[in-house]
């Protein structure tokens, strides 16, 4: 494989130029991509200079570069203290009520949701393990 460092360096001196704490330190290519790897999760400026030291680069084919984008996971989350039925109602809450805290707590400021909420009821002595 191709030694790649030369563009790992010149995109950490791009990043550096906008006074970014992030740093590149893996980048890799094939037919269908570019990957790049950082130190740190990277915010929309980041993203904006890789993607335009990327583009602006001869060695990689233009059809490789879309747009960048965070890598997304879905992981199971259980948020506890949050009630399963609207005060005073024998309704369940809904996805948008749970979507509100999410938004609205401090806790939850760097995640972004990959997906909508999928709400179940649990008993306090249960232990679920979902897939």
């Amino acid at each position: 494989m191709k030694d790649l460092s030369f563009y790992i360096t010149n995109i950490n001196r791009a990043l550096k130029s906008i006074k970014s704490d992030v740093m590149a330190n893996f980048i890799c290519t094939n037919n269908k991509d570019v990957v790049i790897t950082t130190t740190k999760v990277t915010e929309n400026l980041n993203l904006q200079t890789i993607e335009r030291y990327v583009k602006n680069t001869n060695n990689i084919e233009m059809m490789q570069v879309e747009s960048p984008r965070l890598p997304q996971s879905k992981s199971f989350l259980k948020i506890i203290g949050i009630l399963y039925l609207k005060k005073d109602t024998n309704k369940p809450i809904t996805v948008n009520v749970v979507e509100k805290i999410i938004k609205d707590n401090h806790i939850f400021n760097n995640i972004i949701l990959a997906s909508r909420p999928r709400i179940i009821k649990v008993s306090p002595k249960s232990d679920i393990f979902i897939m």
